[in-house]
């Protein structure tokens, strides 16, 4: 699922780079949907840290400051790659006479606030250059959260905190429309922060609820598959946010009930790099339309040339992804887990240590 929706995030963030923008061309879901994919990945991220994490940081056996160092150095390197190559990338191309054709998304009292990952929280900044970043930035105080979010949760009935989650992000939303004007979905991306914790939190409360509620795989299986048609059919008319927010719900919950025969390693991968895909695919796109628009300007390309080099920049992203994932990410995210491994090693041998009594 997670490797589904960050493959639909690329096609949200490369249709207006295509000949005809596929939002007018084929269908506007291709734009206005691009709110519930990162709204999949919110509700996804607090539901799978739950189950991942949840019983050990309650248990005490993980610290909120490992937890959230573990976290925090999971996102902050591939981050900075892609970053700092997208800088290096308008240096290099202003260097040559190659200035970007939008110079208003790549100013430079911008990137600071992105670099470190502080724009969704109201610092100046943020806009442009890799923008989809504000999610990650607004995950982070989801990880600042996440342990004094489980303090309360673990007090609770899952049908409780089923109704809390649900109950929260309906608060949220009506109050963004009261002292707004506007659903919390729309809140902009310098105040991510605060369209990111209602769905991180209902992602943990769907979490809790599966964990204490046995669903019953096969209706688990049609309840999944129904809520996918359902989402897919009210988003041919409109947005509906409020009916498509419940059937990502459903379809989350009811994948985690669904039991796994055949474990793949091909669904594994395709899982693991959805990240790489999310962080690497808008400097893919600028990268590679910088060079396809001139290219096209310049020689007058045709318009069946003009969609193959649009459908060459997408197989780019997902293949720069691949790369990304397999080459940079995985051995820096392996150096990481060594150390913090080891970090914790002499914590965990100090409380081993036998007490010695004054007598010896």
């Amino acid at each position: 699922m997670r490797f589904i929706v960050a493959s639909l995030i690329i096609l949200h963030h490369f249709q207006m780079s295509a000949p005809v923008p596929l939002a007018e061309g084929v269908h506007p879901v291709f734009e206005r949907g691009g709110f519930l994919l990162t709204n999949f990945f919110l509700i996804d991220s607090g539901y799978v840290l739950m189950r991942v994490y949840g019983a050990s940081v309650a248990k005490g056996s993980m610290s909120a400051g490992d937890f959230f160092l573990k976290r925090y150095l999971r996102v902050v390197p591939a981050h900075l790659i892609m970053g700092l190559s997208l800088v290096a990338l308008v240096v290099v191309g202003g260097a040559f006479g190659f200035a970007p054709r939008a110079p208003e998304w790549f100013r430079w009292d911008q990137l600071w606030a992105q670099l470190s990952l502080t724009q969704a929280y109201g610092v100046h900044g943020g806009y442009g250059w890799n923008a989809p970043s504000w999610s990650i930035s607004a995950l982070i105080g989801c990880y600042l959260a996440f342990p004094w979010i489980l303090r309360g949760l673990v007090k609770l009935g899952p049908w409780t905190v089923l109704v809390t989650g649900v109950g929260m992000y309906l608060v949220a939303n009506q109050l963004t429309w009261a002292l707004l004007g506007y659903p919390v979905y729309q809140m902009p991306m310098g105040f991510g922060f605060f369209r990111a914790l209602p769905l991180f939190f209902l992602g943990m409360s769907l979490a809790w609820f599966a964990q204490k509620v046995w669903i019953e795989p096969r209706l688990a299986g049609w309840a999944g598959i129904g809520a996918a048609l359902l989402l897919a059919f009210v988003q041919y008319f409109d947005k509906h946010a409020l009916i498509s927010l419940a059937c990502i719900s459903t379809i989350i919950l009811a994948a985690g009930a669904t039991p796994t025969p055949r474990p793949s390693k091909f669904i594994e991968k395709a899982a693991q790099v959805s990240f790489s895909m999310f962080i690497t695919n808008e400097v893919v796109r600028i990268a590679w339309f910088g060079v396809a628009n001139v290219l096209i300007a310049r020689y007058a390309l045709p318009s069946p040339v003009q969609w193959g080099l649009w459908f060459a920049g997408v197989a780019a992203a997902f293949v720069f992804a691949f790369l990304f994932h397999n080459l940079i990410d995985t051995p820096i995210q392996d150096r990481i887990r060594g150390w913090l491994k080891s970090r914790r090693r002499p914590a965990t041998e100090a409380k081993l240590q036998p007490v010695v009594s004054i007598d010896g």
